[in-house]
């Protein structure tokens, strides 16, 4: 069983300061500052526009002596640019165009008011104009649900998720992961004005396909201990673009940027969760880094494994003083595919959760030892077969035995080596016990 209460944000961030909120009381430990500057992770330069929009740190700061920031507290009339207090000479900048596309607009100032709202900072004040409750609270301590236009944005508040009945696929965004009471809070739900903001759902543009089962629940996930899991730090849900090239993983940061702006939150002490419900096999490779036995084109084969989506790779060498043997262990058990030449390493296989298949990559002609070890486990066991897809770099040399297959290195042939894989892989996502990258932590 798992249920899950975020207390703080979906989707982006939790407000951790605003103007709205009560000054810090101007009294603390002697010594100590009266406010907790460090958590302010800011350029210096940007300091001053911090100050601007809170208030009430700026007047802390002039009362304690400690404040790192009185400087700056001459020019708190510096601003973003997206505030309702900011006069146009002193925001952080404004765009400059020296002509115009006519087929976007027909004057210099329509240009720079377009690129203002849709890539500077007027994107933020565009975005805090549109929130909109969707679910208010009744009492202190309710949830609440405030999202932008079309539900490109959300801030939650004890959010409750039910994860014990989600079915993962090959989706990336699985538009019908939660349902019903899976996600939700104890507040007044406009559900008409959830509905209207549907226009817009898609993968990445929207969270109208997570959000649109958000249910009013009838008790309070915390008073009514409902919840297994408490998150009270501010966790950041965000949909990557893409992480496999700079610039759509730029876009991602992008947002998260944006999302600090929006939430006026600029502190680090956050999770990030990155939503994904594709059901990815873990697939570990363990490397050797003794002379022999090693895998020569083991670069080939990662690269031809992560070519295959519903893979996820990792290649580790469980060197003990390197890497300690708890790790290793939470390494192994959270493992769908364990993969590795034949060695002691392959005593790891004891951990592999129940689903799991071990694909020893070569048996160097000693059959049945890990397969015996395997059996003994009670998981699934695969090895080379074919002789001809195998290429030894000698025919080994053993100090006292002479000729021996244990003591050299192997390539192998790739697409035999994927075939073999693909058939461990089908193992798994055909195994009754396969819960889709539960996370194991027993040890």
């Amino acid at each position: 069983m798992l249920k899950l209460l975020v207390l703080g944000v979906l989707l982006h961030g939790v407000s951790l300061s605003g103007q709205d909120e009560s000054p810090p009381k101007a009294e603390g430990i002697p010594g100590e500052p009266l406010f907790d500057y460090a958590s302010i992770r800011l350029p210096e330069e940007h300091i001053p526009f911090f100050l601007h929009n809170n208030r009430h740190i700026a007047t802390v700061c002039k009362k304690d002596a400690r404040c790192p920031y009185k400087k700056h507290l001459e020019n708190l009339k510096y601003c973003w640019g997206y505030e309702k207090s900011c006069k146009p000479e002193f925001r952080f900048g404004y765009p400059v165009c020296t002509h115009v596309d006519m087929g976007w607009t027909d004057t210099l100032e329509s240009a720079q008011d377009i690129f203002w709202k849709q890539a500077d900072f007027g994107y933020v004040g565009e975005r805090l104009e549109e929130m909109r409750v969707l679910c208010q609270p009744k009492e202190t301590h309710d949830s609440s649900l405030v999202c932008s236009r079309y539900l490109q944005y959300c801030r939650a508040v004890n959010l409750y998720l039910d994860l014990r009945n989600i079915k993962r696929n090959h989706d990336r965004f699985k538009e019908d992961f939660l349902q019903s009471g899976e996600i939700g809070g104890h507040c007044a739900l406009d559900a008409r004005a959830l509905v209207s903001q549907g226009q817009r759902k898609s993968p990445l543009q929207s969270w109208f396909a997570e959000l649109q089962s958000y249910t009013q629940l009838s008790f309070r996930p915390l008073e009514d201990a409902k919840c297994d899991i408490v998150i009270e730090k501010p966790a950041y849900f965000m949909k990557l673009d893409a992480g496999v090239n700079m610039y759509h993983h730029f876009c991602d940061f992008i947002n998260l940027y944006i999302t600090q702006h929006v939430n006026n939150s600029f502190g680090t002490d956050v999770y990030i969760v990155m939503w994904d419900t594709d059901g990815k096999i873990r697939v570990t490779i363990l490397a050797r880094s003794t002379e022999y036995r090693k895998i020569l084109n083991q670069n080939e084969l990662v690269n031809a494994l992560k070519t295959v989506s519903t893979l996820e790779v990792q290649i580790v060498d469980y060197k003990y003083k390197e890497l300690g043997f708890l790790d290793q262990l939470q390494i192994t058990h959270n493992t769908d595919i364990f993969i590795g030449m034949h060695g002691a390493g392959l005593t790891h296989l004891l951990f592999l959760p129940d689903w799991a298949a071990v694909f020893e990559l070569y048996n160097c002609e000693d059959e049945r030892c890990y397969l015996d070890l395997a059996r003994l486990r009670g998981v699934h066991y695969v090895t080379w077969r074919r002789q001809n897809k195998v290429f030894p770099q000698d025919k080994g040399h053993h100090p006292t035995l002479g000729e021996h297959p244990k003591f050299t290195n192997y390539s192998f042939d790739v697409e035999e080596f994927m075939y073999l894989v693909l058939q461990a892989a089908d193992h798994v996502l055909q195994h009754p016990k396969w819960p889709f990258r539960k996370k194991h932590d027993e040890l």
